[in-house]
């Protein structure tokens, strides 16, 4: 099955990337197309995929179709595309906000339809994307889908009901963790680290801490208590973080950023 992409920026770029790096399709398998010129050279330059000059080309020679393009232009793209559809082709959404309903009001007919949130993280092939369909999605097709969405990092079935949740806890939070690390590199730096220094120790801090999680599969106040000696530094640190309602201020963030995308 071809997969076609309409859209060809970063998140379609790792898609690309992750899929030919995990052998599931070949660059002669992938297509796609960009309303900029450069984009599309580029990504024929750096992947070798069949690139086309405009959105109807890509939708005719596509198996599987990402509309991977901004949410605000959704409804002009499918306007576009959708005399072009045939029954069998799978359409896959990564925009936040646009539910399985309204993507099939736009088409004014039956689709097969997966909806999905990737994030940022996907660039280094350490993405994670929520996953919701509609009844006309068979289970191969699922599966196929499912596939290319962890090519690039892991991707999970959720209920529709919680891709607002998914944008909120990891469409959006990548932003979160830089805005962290950023912050404890600037108190290093004020200490006297070298910045780049700084930066590389505070990285390296959140990707093994999070690596712990998941490989432990330990909760993480049981891994963040196995840091706290009695009366030492870490604890302390914690109590300033508590003092400053630093858990607080994480949750309301988050849903904050829930109820921004439940109302895009």
């Amino acid at each position: 099955m071809r997969v076609g992409f309409i859209g060809l920026g970063n998140m379609a770029s790792a898609m690309i990337g992750g899929i030919l790096t995990k052998g599931i399709r070949r660059p002669e398998d992938l297509v796609g197309t960009d309303c900029i010129p450069e984009s599309r050279d580029r990504a024929q330059e750096i992947y070798q995929i069949l690139v086309t000059e405009t959105n109807l080309e890509t939708v005719r020679k596509a198996d599987i179709l990402f509309l991977s393009v901004k949410p605000q232009f959704y409804q002009e793209v499918i306007e576009q595309i959708r005399g072009e559809m045939r029954k069998e082709q799978v359409i896959v959404s990564i925009a936040p906000g646009k539910t399985l309903q309204w993507i099939q009001n736009q088409f004014q007919q039956e689709v097969k339809l997966i909806r999905c949130m990737p994030n940022t993280p996907a660039l280094v092939g350490e993405g994670g994307t929520g996953v919701c369909y509609n009844g006309n999605v068979t289970r191969e097709e699922l599966s196929e889908v499912m596939t290319i969405l962890s090519s690039f990092g892991k991707a999970s079935i959720v209920k529709e009901e919680l891709m607002d949740v998914v944008v909120g806890i990891s469409g959006s939070s990548p932003a979160y963790v830089f805005l962290f690390i950023e912050a404890m590199a600037d108190a290093a730096v004020a200490a006297g680290m070298p910045r780049d220094q700084a930066y590389e120790f505070a990285a390296q801090a959140v990707y093994g801490s999070a690596k712990m999680v998941l490989e432990t599969g330990k909760h993480p106040g049981v891994l963040k208590d196995m840091v706290c000696s009695p009366g030492g530094t870490t604890i302390e640190a914690i109590r300033i973080l508590e003092e400053r309602g630093f858990r607080s201020a994480v949750m309301e963030a988050v849903l904050g950023c829930i109820d921004k995308s439940k109302n895009l």
